[in-house]
């Protein structure tokens, strides 16, 4: 290959073509609209929801907290060793990605993801001030001007306090909501939820006013993850060439004979998001928003032609369809063995969080025998093992608990700096209890080299009891 005679070799670089999508009506574009503000209004309202848990837990009904180290959930409670709970809900998130993937391609990229959510509700501003492609292509194109500063200047502010919400709702996640509102305001929260809200602040600012389609085909994995959970059955947007091609412009008002049904109205290209065309076929930018389809159709019910030139068929339907035979419905192409498989999968890890969400105890104990030394010879020559009990309370009152032991052999228990056998674990707190277990000099048990005990914890107030096996180190003679 040869370069061209030139001092100057070329740019591998092109620069960013802004996008500005037109308005569409349509049920994909409505969709979007329900969904955004669907998922918006779950996000700004749920910090703000209340949930009375007691004297001693917060009130807040969602409620991340680092300080006590738990997350509430309505009336559920998560406590630090119950990580598995939030690992379930993470796996179960991923099938579920890869289950509505498998069935409709990136139908979360164009309905659900928060930077489609985002993107959407600043181009919404964004017409609102500037108006519709047209008059905000006008205005991107001409010289800075009073009317141009001033447009620019109230759009961003709008964004701006779109961003700064953003961020500030998602601080109140982690803390009081109400409380840490007015701290914000009257300068006294913690320097921590003012850098994070300004960062939040600025990266919604940039992702959703300027980077937009970017973020999605350049910073986001997915695009190249999909076409693994896609295949021939899987249902996304296409443009059906067979029937729209070759091409032409409606002559007088109809279309001419051996013409297709695209009348190269470009109305999909100039309402995409992504700014692409879908007639080219598959590209990794698309997020199957389909919007394409609603300005498809809008167009087809002017001039008189069959809707659905572009839509979601799968790549079986265009088989069939080239061949003149009718598509697949649309629960077979959702109902197939590796749906039907992700399904499954959800489900089950679904089921099984539920039930040990339901089986967990109420009261959460560790036992930890002391190795350094593994046992003690007091000075009437019984031998002594010693043990760290960890002892939780789940409940939002202080509850007493009682320890005692069971084994085959004689052993008695004591507790370190206690005359009875009960301790006081105060509410939400977890309580390190020191537990020395004494075999009688020449018993089985200090004469033997292990033998097994359990321990015994008995709430007190709610009558539950929990034990852990343990081994008893003797001299073993």
């Amino acid at each position: 290959m040869t370069l061209p005679d030139s001092d100057t070799p070329p740019s591998l670089y092109a620069a960013r073509e802004p996008i500005f999508p037109r308005r569409v009506y349509g049920k994909f574009r409505n969709l979007k609209w329900w969904l955004m503000a669907f998922t918006l209004g779950i996000y700004y309202i749920t910090p703000w929801l209340r949930w009375d848990r007691g004297p001693n837990l917060p009130d807040q009904a969602v409620l991340v907290d680092m300080a006590g180290r738990r997350f509430f959930f309505f009336m559920i409670e998560i406590w630090p060793h119950e990580f598995y709970f939030v690992a379930g809900l993470l796996i179960m998130a991923g099938l579920g990605l890869f289950l509505f993937t498998s069935a409709a391609g990136r139908v979360w990229c164009g309905y659900a993801c928060p930077q489609t959510v985002w993107t959407d509700l600043f181009i919404l501003v964004e017409r609102w001030i500037e108006g519709d492609r047209n008059a905000r292509l006008r205005l991107h194109r001409q010289a800075w001007s009073a009317e141009k500063i001033r447009k620019r200047a109230i759009k961003w502010f709008v964004w701006l306090l779109i961003a700064v919400a953003t961020g500030g709702a998602w601080v109140f996640y982690f803390t009081d909501a109400p409380t840490l509102a007015a701290n914000l305001f009257i300068g006294q929260a913690h320097y921590m939820a003012y850098i994070t809200i300004a960062i939040l602040t600025a990266t919604t600012f940039f992702f959703g006013g300027f980077a937009r389609e970017q973020i999605c085909i350049y910073a986001c994995p997915w695009p190249r993850i999909q076409a693994a959970m896609m295949d021939e059955d899987t249902l996304t947007v296409g443009y059906r060439d067979w029937r729209g091609e070759p091409r032409g412009k409606l002559q007088k008002g109809a279309i001419a004979e051996g013409q297709g049904d695209c009348i190269d109205c470009m109305a999909c290209v100039n309402v995409c998001p992504m700014g692409i065309d879908i007639r080219d076929g598959q590209q990794l930018a698309c997020i199957t928003c389909g919007l394409c389809i609603d300005a498809c159709n809008d167009t087809m019910d002017k001039i008189g032609r069959p809707r659905d030139l572009i839509g979601y068929l799968a790549l079986t339907d265009e088989t069939a369809e080239r061949a003149g035979k009718a598509p697949k419905s649309v629960w077979k192409h959702v109902l197939r063995p590796r749906t039907i498989l992700y399904t499954v999968l959800w489900a089950g890890v679904g089921v099984a969080l539920i039930v040990a969400l339901f089986l967990r105890p109420q009261i959460d104990v560790s036992v930890t025998p002391l190795r350094n030394p593994t046992f003690v010879i007091l000075s009437d020559g019984s031998i002594r093992n010693s043990y760290d009990l960890r002892l939780r309370n789940t409940h939002g009152e202080d509850r007493f608990f009682h320890i005692s032991l069971t084994s085959d052999a004689v052993l008695r228990i004591a507790l370190e700096g206690k005359d009875e056998l009960r301790v006081l674990v105060p509410a939400n707190e977890t309580l390190e209890q020191r537990v020395h277990v004494i075999a009688p000099n020449g018993s089985e048990a200090a004469t033997e080299d292990r033998t097994q005990l359990r321990l015994w914890i008995e709430d007190l107030t709610g009558n539950e009891r929990v034990s852990k096996d343990t081994i008893f180190n003797g001299k073993d003679d």
